[in-house]
């Protein structure tokens, strides 16, 4: 992320913690665990407040969770009851780790270049067969909004973008609307993807 994006979180962590913690993501987590094995080892990348690494512990996955904000990882950490280590996305070094990587609305904070260049990482720390589950804005917008960087995808935009990733092959799309009352009129573009 860019030290502007990571500037807001640490400035924004707890409250942007406490907007987060209460949101429902089972029906995303559902799809995502139906595709893996039970006791799946689970990297959530950019786990924000560790809602989500939080309920895949409690459903009995192995998780792991990271956070490129330090404000970040230590509410997530105290939330979810594991270790949360502060690390950027480009820092991805594993090889072949994980049955799935839960991305959920956080590598959307990276411009494409930096992007592309994590799935590629993303590919390489699944295991053969691994799934990816990320998200991001529904759009077309590329930049500096409500003091964070974002690039915003439609289906089509991001299945072009996903065409120089061969390791990587789209299992579905689907759009949602943003469960959050205030932000009910925003829309999310939802993917699960396969490491072939």
């Amino acid at each position: 992320m860019d030290d502007k994006t990571l500037r807001y979180y640490a400035k924004n962590a707890e409250s942007f913690g406490k907007s987060t913690l209460n949101v429902d993501m089972s029906d995303a987590r559902g799809r995502f665990l139906e595709l893996l094995p039970s006791h799946a080892s689970v990297l959530d990348f950019g786990c924000g407040s560790g809602r989500d690494a939080k309920a895949f512990k409690d459903l009995g996955y192995r998780v792991e969770a990271c956070d490129g904000s330090e404000e970040l990882c230590l509410l997530a950490s105290e939330w979810a009851g594991i270790p949360v280590r502060t690390m950027l996305f480009q820092d991805l070094s594993e090889v072949s780790r994980y049955d799935g990587i839960w991305a959920c609305a956080s590598i959307l904070h990276l411009n494409k270049e930096k992007l592309k260049d994590v799935l590629f990482k993303i590919a390489r720390a699944l295991k053969p067969d691994g799934i990816l589950y990320t998200s991001f804005k529904y759009g077309t917008f590329e930049g500096i909004r409500n003091g964070r960087y974002f690039t915003d995808f439609t289906g089509t935009s991001l299945e072009r973008f996903l065409k120089d990733i061969p390791e990587l092959r789209t299992i579905e799309t689907w759009v949602t609307k943003d469960v959050r009352p205030e932000r009910k009129e925003e829309k999310w573009l939802n993917i699960l993807v396969r490491r072939v």
